[in-house]
């Protein structure tokens, strides 16, 4: 006979719920991208793509941070990051996809990843290479290494060459689009630094005494509710343009 050793999740365990949860919703709004992608006209379903993909590898992600979180009861952070190193950058590329058609060049594109890749890479030392005990100078180093590249995504969806290109369509929908995906990166984006300053020998760690423990239900939501929503705006601009092309032909 095998036996096999059952994981439940602790009915006070709120983290444990969201990871499961987070994993069940980034898998269903995978397979409803996929599908819909059979909805939209040619050009648009890359970008329908990309949207799957991202919340696809979120949830494999999640499934094993899960059991991690789990067997450990610890921040599994070298696997968030592993996610992040490879949904952030796809995040990104969506801007250029929502701009290709009013001129955006794939120097732009490669700026994007860029700038994601070194947010992400700085953010990665500087949370998991931090001396034990936790040095705020290594938090610091390391923390506004990452805000250059958080800051020059913020710029150029906002103000720079994205927002610019945006405003360049002439197309209300697509501009609407870019700035709904511009505040996920201010807004929705902004989860992640607090995060770190919780770390041991951040900022909000030492002033304020918060724990990086408590911090994975935010990173959880966080999670679910960018990458998800990211899609849901790309998929909702796809499926109005599909629309309008479909009535003037």
């Amino acid at each position: 006979m095998i036996l096999l050793d059952i994981v439940t999740i602790p009915k006070d365990d709120a983290v444990a719920f969201t990871f499961f949860t987070g994993y069940m919703a980034m898998m269903a709004a995978s397979v409803f991208f996929f599908f819909e992608r059979t909805q939209v006209s040619d050009k648009w379903k890359t970008s329908l793509l990309i949207s799957g993909l991202i919340t696809f590898i979120a949830a494999v992600h999640y499934f094993y941070m899960r059991d991690y979180y789990m067997a450990t009861g610890e921040n599994p952070t070298a696997l968030r990051y592993i996610d992040w190193t490879l949904t952030v950058p796809l995040m990104c590329v969506e801007f250029y996809l929502l701009t290709k058609a009013a001129g955006a060049k794939k120097a732009l594109l490669w700026k994007l990843i860029i700038a994601s890749v070194w947010m992400l890479v700085f953010g990665y030392i500087g949370e998991a290479f931090n001396p034990e005990g936790g040095s705020t100078s290594h938090s610091v180093i390391y923390g506004v290494l990452s805000t250059i590249g958080y800051l020059y995504i913020l710029y150029a969806a906002w103000m720079g060459e994205v927002a610019q290109l945006a405003k360049d369509s002439n197309n209300e929908s697509i501009q609407r689009s870019v700035r709904i995906l511009a505040w996920f990166v201010l807004v929705g984006w902004a989860i992640y630094p607090i995060g770190y300053m919780c770390m041991p020998g951040g900022w909000l760690n030492t002033g304020l005494g918060w724990e990086s423990s408590s911090v994975d239900l935010f990173y959880n939501i966080a999670d679910a509710v960018n990458k998800i929503g990211f899609g849901l705006v790309v998929y909702s601009l796809a499926i109005s343009e599909t629309a309008k092309a479909k009535a003037a032909a």
